[in-house]
């Protein structure tokens, strides 16, 4: 079988779907792209039997016919963390608490960067949604830097093209060359939910319907959290 994915989501999905197999399910073979791409390529019709992306996206998909609503499936919590440039070879490690203590902190540290990465996944969109509400976009939007779909955020902190990024912490725990600040405040935080769906196009919609249910069991909880993801609520 077949699946497309957003980047977020494909070392977790990589692991999730090798314990599907020593289950004793189909194997899927996962292709991950950037998300906004992803959803692109769903809705042209490209024949797919697994959707994996961000809430907003699937039901999108599922509004328009191109994933089975009623497989829309809620897999993973995703928290938007901060990252700074590091010299140090070592993959980052998952920080505990939140980066900043409150949302004006969190200004305060837009004012005085240089230079600010943001994904061009949701967190990005809810993050320059969120500083023009702070009415901050005059000020800081010749600073802001957005990565090319599919790049991690992390490469551009750790090549010191931005100073400032932000990213799922679950793309930035094991990267070289960032020091993880922490998640974002509580008083901001952007979260992120990814779920999957049986594409409409699949040409196996039963298999796939049974590997969804896999990945959201209470055997894939503990992969979830390796990769620094939550269970949604």
């Amino acid at each position: 079988m077949k699946a497309i994915s957003s980047m977020a989501t494909r070392h977790v999905l990589a692991d999730l779907l090798a314990a599907a197999v020593a289950a004793g399910l189909p194997a899927v073979e996962v292709e991950s792209v950037g998300g906004v791409d992803a959803a692109a390529r769903v809705a042209d019709g490209e024949a797919f039997d697994l959707v994996f992306l961000a809430d907003g996206a699937l039901s999108r998909l599922a509004s328009a016919g191109h994933v089975d609503a009623s497989t829309v499936t809620p897999l993973a919590l995703s928290q938007v963390a901060v990252a700074v440039p590091s010299s140090s070879a070592e993959p980052a490690e998952r920080p505990e608490g939140a980066a900043f203590a409150d949302a004006a902190e969190l200004r305060e540290a837009l004012r005085d960067a240089t230079r600010i990465g943001y994904s061009t996944g949701p967190s990005g969109t809810a993050l320059v949604r969120m500083i023009d509400d702070w009415g901050l976009t005059g000020e800081i939007r010749d600073r802001l830097v957005q990565a090319q779909p599919g790049v991690p955020v992390a490469k551009s902190v750790a090549a010191g093209r931005v100073d400032l990024g932000f990213q799922q912490l679950s793309e930035l725990v094991g990267q070289p060359g960032i020091r993880i600040l922490g998640v974002m405040p509580k008083d901001c935080a952007i979260d992120t939910v990814f779920g999957g769906a049986v594409a409409t196009a699949s040409a196996s919609p039963a298999d796939a319907a049974r590997v969804l249910a896999f990945l959201a069991s209470t055997a894939a909880a503990a992969i979830m959290s390796r990769h620094s993801f939550g269970l949604p609520a």
